[in-house]
């Protein structure tokens, strides 16, 4: 009936809305492969010493969990946390560990506030990637001098800054995962 007065009413860009979905394997690898890529990123933008960039893997990992908090399970920090291992220079298995105790942290975090804001969800990715930037300072076996907090700190105001843009990549690629490609039956 509908069609009759507007032909458009049921259909988008891609078609008829009707008995279309969405792919299962993009709906299943998207989160996994931009959280991947995220982790290769600062290993091609390299200073002399130290990465400029901070840990975009972990920004990616914080992003999809705060946009889309049932997708990750708790326990997908230990394996993307290893793949980041394998390209960050870290010790392996920091990051196993740390990408796990973040994904506790958040899961602490929204089920004690679960009516969140975006300015929250920056706060605690904030106060996550600041502990991370900490965190691996320690692990990664050097002298904690002053002079390598004034090297390391603009990883650190990075990973505040770029936290929103982050999340709105991520939704991007939420939007792109969840858009519909085929026909069903």
């Amino acid at each position: 009936m509908m069609e009759r007065f507007d032909p458009r009413a049921r259909s988008d860009i891609y078609g008829p809305r009707i008995n279309r979905a969405a792919d299962p394997l993009r709906v299943r690898l998207v989160p996994y492969a931009s959280i991947m890529l995220g982790s290769m990123l600062p290993v091609l933008l390299i200073a002399d010493t130290m990465p400029l960039l901070p840990s975009v893997g972990l920004l990616v990992l914080l992003a999809w969990r705060m946009v889309r908090p049932g997708l990750l399970p708790l326990w997908a920090g230990a394996p993307l946390g290893a793949f980041d291992d394998l390209f960050s220079g870290q010790p392996f298995g920091s990051a196993v560990l740390l990408w796990s105790l973040a994904m506790l942290a958040i899961e602490a975090v929204e089920t004690k506030f679960p009516w969140r804001g975006f300015w929250q969800d920056w706060f605690t990715a904030s106060v996550i990637s600041l502990s991370y930037w900490f965190l691996t300072l320690v692990v990664s076996g050097a002298q904690l001098t002053p002079e390598l907090f004034i090297v390391a700190a603009p990883q650190a105001v990075f990973a505040v800054l770029l936290y929103p843009f982050v999340a709105r990549m991520v939704a991007g690629f939420d939007r792109f995962r969840l858009s519909r490609s085929r026909k069903l039956g």
